[in-house]
């Protein structure tokens, strides 16, 4: 019997935002340290060992509450993407974002609550991302939130006054305005074995009350002052010797990332420490199986030895409402 045919190689993304963006720039070895970063990686730390051992997390969300990333076509006709209560006038400016958006045919949402969906095409240089997205039996599709940035190849990777006409900090499908694609580890990157970006990492819980630049806003419900706030950038000490952690290749890839570019708090899950891999959406999941992309493990075991301890979190930019 002759082998079964290999699956199609995913596509290699051009770059998301600027170079120069919070997920793209390399974090300096002397970068400046938060007076807090003890307590707070102490804190995280703990809740990734809580985790383990209640075997909740930490997670990494790929076919449910990651987000697909439709790379759209040049050329690709537009679709109206209605927005949910479009009528208030702090709505009106998203609402006309959404109005020409090249959505491909057999497109479909991240299954889960949150029903993300970024749609990029670089021809145009343009993303749409969307929260609580659906088609209709009739083809229309809907949203409840979302942005959208124009130019994203020299985005600073964050929702402003200048990502679109009429934009807002407010826009975005997290609650920190940092894009839900920003941090997302591709499948492409973890087969040719590294990672040239951020990660992005979700907490159970973000600090209440205040956000940490770049992010824009916050949902944090935390009242713990070593909670992190949405928008913390990590980063692993740059003198840790990774290679001698004996790390399964996937999570080795991770670690290795969050030493050069750091690690992002982009939102809060209500349960777990998460980070989030590409939404392989209908093709054969890359991930599970001995020969997947996670080496056989449950993400839990994947990241039992992740060097929580030996983060570090930067100098943070505090901000409140």
């Amino acid at each position: 019997m002759a082998p079964a045919p290999a699956p199609p190689a995913p596509p290699v993304w051009p770059q998301l935002f600027s170079s120069t963006s919070v997920w793209n720039a390399p974090v300096p070895a002397g970068a400046p340290i938060d007076p807090a970063s003890g307590a707070m990686v102490a804190s995280l730390a703990g809740e990734a060992q809580a985790e383990f051992t209640k075997r909740t997390g930490p997670w990494i969300a790929t076919t449910n509450t990651s987000t697909p990333i439709v790379i759209a076509p040049a050329g690709q006709p537009v679709v109206k993407v209605a927005l949910d209560d479009p009528t208030a006038a702090w709505r009106m400016s998203l609402a006309a974002a959404f109005a020409a958006v090249p959505i491909p045919p057999g497109t479909r949402q991240a299954a889960g609550n949150d029903g993300h969906l970024t749609i990029w095409q670089p021809s145009t240089d343009r993303l749409w991302e969307f929260i609580h997205a659906h088609q209709d039996a009739d083809g229309t599709w809907h949203a409840a939130w979302g942005g959208a940035i124009d130019h994203v190849s020299t985005s600073p990777g964050y929702y402003t006054s200048s990502s679109w006409p009429g934009s807002s900090s407010y826009w975005g499908a997290t609650a920190s305005s940092l894009p839900v694609a920003g941090g997302v580890m591709q499948i492409s990157e973890l087969r040719r074995g590294h990672i040239d970006h951020a990660l992005a990492l979700n907490v159970p819980f973000a600090r209440s009350g205040v956000w940490s630049f770049p992010a824009q806003r916050t949902d944090g419900r935390n009242a713990d002052p070593n909670s992190l706030p949405e928008g913390a950038h990590l980063r692993l000490d740059p003198n840790l010797d990774i290679a001698a952690l004996g790390l399964p290749p996937a999570a080795r890839m991770m670690a290795e990332a969050a030493q050069r570019y750091g690690i992002v708090v982009r939102d809060q899950t209500g349960w777990a420490l998460g980070f989030s891999a590409e939404d392989p959406l209908d093709a054969p999941n890359p991930y599970v199986g001995s020969t997947g992309l996670f080496g056989g493990l449950a993400p839990n075991y994947l990241l039992q030895k992740f060097p929580w301890s030996h983060l570090q979190v930067l100098k943070m930019d505090l901000r409140s409402s």
